[in-house]
């Protein structure tokens, strides 16, 4: 008898024992969630395409650099002015810092942008990666220079003056009252109560991807380009690698909805 209870016992052990190798096998062997993963649980309203479109072209824009950047900014301007549509990343703990609504230029759109230019005096957005540099005090109070990662799309940005700074037609009170926003002269401009904090977190070397299903700039973009443009160096950072002549093309990325 006291047989047959050792040997149930061991038995039972044995099965135990077996079930939380298993468990921890297959916890072992769980793929770690890629950083696109972990920033969309945390900023569910933020499009998952948009999102990996923006962490392909920070995975783009940190090879030619030696200083990775340390936040994000996504802005999809697919998205009516009405509805918040910036977002920061603090890329260290992977959370969300801000979710915001964010101004497009004037010539861009009413509610919903559809037009984006590069060139001086239009008055537009610009579509892109951009790096964020020094904060200063201008016409518009406390703003932020960015400067363009993409010749022919954003590279006129600092000629421009399209920075980041706080505005008083970014607000709830003037979406009731026109429907949307008001809007800048090509800046993305964001709500005064929280711009100066924003511009604080975000300046000297953040990463700004802002997007729009525009089909020429999807399909000429270096940061979106296979092998991040290094093959005909049209980006306007410098220091690129020439890529290996045998690299295969991939498919260019499609336009989220």
């Amino acid at each position: 008898m006291l047989h047959r209870i050792r040997r149930a016992a061991l038995t039972a052990l044995c099965a135990a024992s077996a079930s939380a190798l298993g468990a921890g096998l297959a916890q072992a062997a769980a793929p770690e969630p890629s950083l696109t993963d972990t920033l969309a649980a945390a900023a569910p309203a933020l499009d998952r395409q948009v999102l990996s479109l923006a962490t392909r072209a920070l995975a783009c824009a940190g090879r030619r650099t030696d200083a990775a950047p340390r936040t994000l900014g996504v802005i999809d301007y697919s998205q009516p002015s009405t509805r918040p549509r910036l977002w920061v990343f603090d890329l260290d703990a992977q959370r969300l810092l801000f979710e915001e609504w964010v101004a497009h230029g004037r010539n861009t759109g009413q509610d919903r942008a559809t037009q984006f230019s590069n060139e001086a005096g239009s008055f537009m957005s610009s579509l892109g990666g951009f790096v964020t540099e020094e904060s200063y005090v201008g016409h518009n109070g406390y703003s932020l220079r960015m400067r363009g990662l993409e010749p022919g799309f954003n590279d006129r940005a600092r000629e421009r003056a399209i920075v980041i700074h706080g505005a008083p037609y970014v607000s709830q009170d003037l979406i009731r009252s026109q429907g949307r926003l008001g809007r800048s002269l090509g800046c993305p401009a964001v709500r005064p109560a929280i711009a100066r904090a924003l511009i604080d977190t975000i300046r000297g070397g953040a990463f700004v991807f802002a997007y729009y299903p525009d089909p020429a700039w999807l399909a000429g973009s270096r940061l979106l380009a296979p092998d991040c443009g290094e093959t005909d160096g049209r980006l306007a950072a410098q220091g690129s690698a020439a890529a290996p002549s045998d690299a295969r093309p991939a498919a260019r990325p499609s336009a989220p909805r």
